[in-house]
């Protein structure tokens, strides 16, 4: 199963890994037209089986005109809702054209109430795929009534107009399709509707699903609407021993697109780390090291937020472990854990969503197995998740991210960030994604924005980065990293 959502982002990862959306097309249409010739009993080019193509102006048409390439030698008539220069994809116009140039039956349906499907034997639905919900509109809405209203076999392109694709729901008229054509893997609601379900095989590699790419950042969005705070509200509770750790994390929470990040550290070296910045907010505490007197105000404060990044710079004083144990213990939001606080958390039963961000060493330390090979690692991390409750990322040339049942593998990144501090500035890029997004996703986000820039640091820069050249690069690699 998978959702519309990621299909979206594997089809993208499909597109920078190589493998053209035009020849994805190709496919997707090819396979629509093996059901229209399955379902009419094999017809062949000598049959005259009317088929009436109803095409949208996005993809999912553009997967009918090509759908109608190959069944030549039937009558097909494609019906296409609006004009098409308004088409919105380049390759769905060219499949369009394609069709126009050889001179296939093709009509511009410039008002829904003037659709007439005659009585074709298979109707084909093309007009809305899997990225819209919501209640159909016109054109879309009449022409759903015109396709029940024949008594032809309906076939429907990847999902039928007006249902979602992850519920099977349909908010007011939808399409009633008698067989439904998926591509790549079958969607979560089709198996609740009355349709045979033909899961297709495009030639999407499994790279495209196991590897982050630029389509894992279709899930970012910012609302035009936006007030403070609606991105999230980030505490990053370090420091101690170390200072420039909190204030990397902290910074990068803030270039990741968090609203507000507070730091809550030890009065001791409150000044060093406000130097860093004067975007940050310091909510200091008595003493030199955290301590579990401090652990009733830190959990007030969590409460305030939507994530704690909880470990850069604490330190490992016994003192400092005692209190991250019994914070973790009472604290029943989301957290991100990194540096010494992660060798806490097995130890603790917790009702905290969590986020663990260790390197391989750190994960030994932790109770879990590791390996040089990355398909090895992958299955002992993903087991080691399953066991510990929790998502971990666990850094590395190829960094490997599991809520313990998926998995996804992050390679961008380069030998260069094996310079100190790198790991806190993912520490803070995935607690400000963990504001937005489910754990899972943050992870794997935040790994692969992460890596992409320290590799456009290192491309522009050499060898020699230090974690603050990061910061600057974040926003570009999160938002600007679609492209790659």
């Amino acid at each position: 199963m998978i959702t519309a959502r990621r299909m979206a982002a594997v089809d993208a990862n499909a597109a920078a890994l190589g493998v053209p959306r035009k020849q994805l097309m190709e496919s997707s249409g090819n396979a629509v037209a093996r059901v229209v010739r399955e379902v009419t009993g094999g017809a062949d080019a000598d049959d005259a089986t009317e088929v009436a193509v109803v095409a949208g102006r996005g993809n999912n048409g553009g997967d009918a005109f090509v759908a109608v390439r190959f069944l030549d030698g039937f009558d097909t008539r494609t019906h296409l809702l609006g004009r098409p220069e308004t088409i919105s994809t380049d390759i769905a116009r060219e499949n369009y054209e394609a069709l126009v140039e050889a001179e296939y039956d093709v009509e511009t349906v410039s008002d829904s109430r003037a659709l007439d499907l005659d009585d074709p034997d298979v109707v084909v639905d093309a007009m809305l795929g899997t990225g819209v919900t919501g209640a159909l509109r016109e054109p879309e809405a009449a022409a759903a009534e015109a396709i029940n209203a024949t008594d032809a076999t309906v076939v429907a392109v990847d999902v039928p107009s007006g249902v979602d694709a992850d519920t099977g729901e349909s908010t007011g008229i939808a399409v009633d399709a008698d067989h439904v054509v998926t591509f790549h893997d079958e969607k979560p609601g089709l198996s609740s509707l009355d349709a045979k379900v033909h899961v297709a095989d495009i030639g999407i590699p499994a790279a495209a699903e196991t590897f982050t790419g630029p389509g894992d950042l279709l899930a970012l969005s910012r609302d035009p609407q936006s007030h403070k705070g609606d991105h999230g509200e980030v505490l990053v509770v370090g420091g101690g021993p170390y200072t420039g750790a909190p204030a990397l994390a902290a910074g990068a929470a803030l270039r990741a697109g968090a609203d507000l990040v507070r730091v809550a550290c030890p009065e001791a070296v409150a000044r060093e780390i406000q130097a860093y910045s004067e975007n940050f907010i310091l909510v200091p505490f008595e003493g030199q090291v955290l301590e579990p007197d401090h652990v009733d105000g830190l959990l007030r404060r969590a409460a305030e937020h939507d994530v704690v990044v909880f470990g850069p710079g604490l330190g490992s004083d016994e003192r400092t472990l005692d209190a991250v144990g019994d914070f973790l213990a009472r604290y029943d939001g989301r957290a991100v854990v990194d540096a010494d606080a992660l060798q806490v958390v097995p130890d603790v039963d917790t009702a905290a969503t969590l986020v663990c961000t260790p390197h391989q060493g750190e994960l030994r330390e932790m109770g879990g197995s590791t390996s040089e090979d990355w398909r090895e690692r992958r299955v002992l991390v993903e087991s080691f998740a399953g066991e510990l409750g929790h998502t971990l990322l666990v850094k590395g040339a190829y960094d490997v991210v599991s809520d313990g049942s998926e998995t996804s593998v992050n390679r961008t990144g380069n030998p260069g960030m094996t310079v100190g501090g790198t790991g806190d500035v993912l520490a803070g890029v995935t607690g400000a994604l963990c504001c937005t997004q489910g754990p899972l996703d943050a992870a794997a986000i935040a790994a692969y924005v992460n890596g992409l820039a320290g590799d456009r640091v290192v491309e522009d820069n050499g060898f020699g980065l230090v974690a603050t050249d990061l910061l600057a690069a974040v926003p570009a690699a999160m938002w600007g990293g679609r492209d790659e």
